[in-house]
């Protein structure tokens, strides 16, 4: 073992005459523990954040959509077949999408109205896998039945079976001047996926319902798919685009919410870069600390010249000591902040019974819950810039000790 790397650790576990310093340097290595700590937490949660709303509207949203740019797609069966023979496509089916508003007594809510196929869509969204009451299968042609997000029918206080009215916007024109078209539906099924968006505004019909609602025909708005993976929808959009008929678009998912995305990716890098400085601050403690260190050591250091040590021998002692406690820090954070992150779901439920208040609105938030997803690099990350802020923490102290004049040390020794 060199000499320098020794006498460096040595200074570390020897008891020192001021207490001070000792206390300045728990404080740095807890400063730098709880930085890391917190910057893997925060990103975990960030990242299950980030996940899990994806995930969710996917469950009811498609990977892509398919259209018609001149308005309805009438050979949809044909653009389905073409569109499920490309590799990366698992699944396709038909929709019809529009607006409407819904009524049960004196209670209405605007609602987003899509005609499906029970069959297919059951293929390409998770909504069946999310029912709560009744099932898709229930929705029958001619028999106007509807599916309602959860927290739409808890708004309207309707049950299944109960009869609700549907009102479309575009009006049928009659003598006594238009009329709002107006339909009587029965309720046979509720579902809640978790994302707000969805259970507050979305209600499920058949097709055969919602082409005869609207007066569209046999033509439908448009043909959802399902990929193999979400995360090549863009690519296979494009891929559509470039071998489909100049009049059909598609349309991705990332293009459905892209300012979500993007604004949480922004607040996941404005909140790294605020959780370094605070790892920043921590490190500062460390020049602190080897500044006191270096001054109550003045008398050693200048032993050490004496018997020959070089100025850069010096310089590394104090690296050494600087570096321990950055080293220390860092893993007592690691092995901290990775265990809060893989047990928040159990961490941040008894925080809110304990405190009463409920961190996350559904309708704030669009989830509930507070997710947490561990990312081996964004960990690798922040232990790398811990560790090289403490390195770079120490070499101002330990430049000073190296440049001490020896006589001017033991003058008064």
């Amino acid at each position: 073992m060199r000499y320098e790397l020794l006498v460096g650790l040595r200074y570390t576990r020897a008891k020192r005459r001021n207490h001070f310093i000792s206390f300045i340097s728990l404080i740095s290595m807890a400063g730098i523990a709880l930085g890391v700590a917190a910057l893997i937490v925060v990103l975990s949660v960030m990242n299950g954040f980030q996940e899990e709303i994806r995930t969710r509207i996917l469950g009811v949203a498609s990977h892509v959509q398919v259209f018609d740019l001149r308005g309805g797609l009438a050979d949809w069966e044909g653009v389905s077949q073409k569109l499920a023979a490309i590799p990366r496509v698992r699944a396709t089916a038909p929709y019809v999408h529009g607006q409407a508003m819904l009524t049960v007594g004196d209670a209405a809510r605007g609602v987003l109205v899509r005609g499906i196929l029970p069959g297919p869509e059951s293929r390409v969204t998770d909504i069946a896998q999310h029912m709560r009451a009744g099932s898709l299968d229930a929705l029958k042609a001619g028999e106007f039945g509807v599916v309602l997000g959860g927290d739409l029918a808890r708004a309207l206080r309707t049950y299944v079976g109960d009869k609700l009215v549907l009102i479309i916007p575009r009006g049928n024109v009659t003598p006594a001047g238009v009329i709002p078209r107006l339909k009587q539906f029965t309720v046979v099924g509720t579902f809640d996926v978790g994302y707000a968006e969805a259970d507050s505004a979305l209600a499920l019909i058949h097709l055969a319902d919602a082409q005869r609602l609207y007066q569209i025909g046999d033509a439908v708005s448009g043909v959802r798919l399902k990929l193999d993976d979400p995360l090549e929808a863009r690519s296979v959009a494009r891929e559509i685009a470039l071998r489909s008929d100049s009049n059909l678009q598609a349309s991705d998912w990332t293009r459905t919410n892209p300012n979500l995305f993007r604004a949480i990716e922004i607040e996941k890098r404005m909140i790294f870069i605020i959780m370094v400085l605070i790892i920043t601050v921590a490190a500062f403690n460390v020049v602190s600390t080897l500044v006191m260190l270096v001054t109550d050591k003045q008398a050693d250091i200048a032993i050490l010249r004496t018997l020959g040590a070089a100025p850069r021998s010096v310089m590394q002692i104090f690296i050494v000591q600087g570096a321990v406690i950055g080293v220390i820090g860092t893993l007592l954070g690691f092995a901290g902040g990775l265990a809060l992150a893989l047990n928040v779901d159990v961490v941040v439920p008894a925080l809110e019974t304990a405190l009463g208040f409920k961190f996350l609105s559904k309708d704030v938030y669009q989830i509930p819950d507070l997710p947490s997803k561990v990312e081996g690099m964004d960990v690798a990350i922040v232990c790398a810039v811990s560790l090289v802020l403490s390195l770079l923490a120490t070499l101002y102290p330990s430049w000073r000790a190296s440049r001490l004049n020896p006589a001017e040390a033991l003058r008064y020794e």
